[in-house]
């Protein structure tokens, strides 16, 4: 067990096979797909889900940011 906690925290060092800002993209798509989801089942019960928009649109720049990023990291190898 401890070494799977360790291990975990491994993908914040320097040296590790994980893309941290596809990680945390990927955690911010997985919100914004999570608002989406809850936003329909609202609507099928007939009730407003109401979202800041100002939240909403951080987790879009949070994603586009760190795709962008990782995509741009790429191509631009050195």
């Amino acid at each position: 067990m401890y070494n799977k906690i360790k291990n975990m925290w491994g993908i914040f060092k320097d040296n590790n096979e994980w893309n941290e800002k596809n990680v945390v993209g990927f955690i911010a798509f997985l919100v914004m797909v999570a608002f989406a989801l809850l936003d329909l089942c609202t609507g099928y019960l007939g009730k407003d889900l109401v979202i800041n928009e100002t939240i909403y649109d951080s987790f879009t720049w949070v994603v586009l940011g760190c795709f962008g990023i990782a995509g741009a990291e790429k191509f631009a190898k050195k």
